[in-house]
């Protein structure tokens, strides 16, 4: 007798909301981005249980096969862990310098016992000059979004933040109060990041960069260029400029590569 090859209805309509998706971001995809932004904003810490998968298939409305794949790939990434017959875990976290992360400045200093503002002076939207269209990746004169702001410790300015940011992955950046969070911790609770690009070089200040950073022109600065995507397409173009007196980048390590104890 043939074996029938009738299809539960619940799974039919998983396939259907599947196929109908593929057009768009993937299915496996979203709960990738969902547990990689529970990750980045501090929800879910090392060490942390997953949801199961079957509550991932029933508060999603995915195939099992579709959750599945999301967690394999988080894995293959290093940012979860699988125990075969107990669950998912968030991974810990490898030790990295700041130069290879995304420091959160304000808790950095906070951390210190020391006052930390953020003083916005720019956000708007421009036309993309040939060189922001080239590291965001879209047309020369296409709309972007781009603030400025100092970073203040105790009063003093420790950070001027030159930013770009492409509306088609955080179209939402210019509506936010940014004296509730700095630019950069909007970004990373918002838009999960795949590809992080650092590059350190020593320069002079311009006479204004001087003047915000409330500092001699001819004493030298670090500047930290860094960019970030998201699946391959660029989030945003930051450049952060730093007194060489007042601040510095970098970690120290023990030989077996784990952080020595601060």
């Amino acid at each position: 007798m043939p074996r029938s090859t009738a299809v539960h209805p619940a799974r039919a309509q998983r396939h259907a909301a599947e196929a109908a998706a593929s057009g768009s971001v993937a299915l496996y995809q979203q709960i990738k981005d969902f547990i990689s932004r529970k990750i980045q904003d501090g929800s879910l810490r090392a060490g942390d249980r997953l949801p199961s998968e079957h509550e991932l298939v029933a508060r999603f409305g995915m195939s099992r096969m579709t959750v599945n794949r999301a967690l394999r790939e988080l894995v293959e990434q290093g940012r979860i862990v699988r125990v075969a017959g107990v669950g998912s875990f968030v991974a810990e976290q490898k030790p990295q310098s700041t130069l290879l992360q995304i420091a959160n400045l304000a808790s950095e200093i906070r951390e210190r016992g020391h006052d930390y503002r953020c003083d916005m002076l720019t956000v708007e939207r421009v036309a993309a000059s040939l060189e922001i269209a080239a590291a965001l990746d879209v047309r020369t004169g296409e709309s972007v979004f781009h603030s400025v702001c100092v970073h203040m410790e105790d009063g003093l300015p420790i950070q001027l933040e030159d930013r770009y940011v492409n509306p088609r992955v955080a179209p939402d950046y210019l509506l936010q109060d940014f004296k509730q969070q700095q630019p950069s911790e909007y970004l990373v609770r918002n838009v999960p990041f795949d590809e992080i690009e650092h590059v350190v070089d020593a320069v002079l200040p311009t006479a204004e960069q001087a003047t915000r950073l409330q500092m001699e022109p001819a004493q030298p600065c670090l500047l930290l260029t860094r960019r970030t995507w998201t699946r391959g397409v660029p989030v945003t173009l930051v450049r952060c400029l730093h007194p060489a007196t007042r601040y510095h980048l970098g970690s120290r390590y023990r030989s077996d590569g784990n952080p020595l104890s601060t």
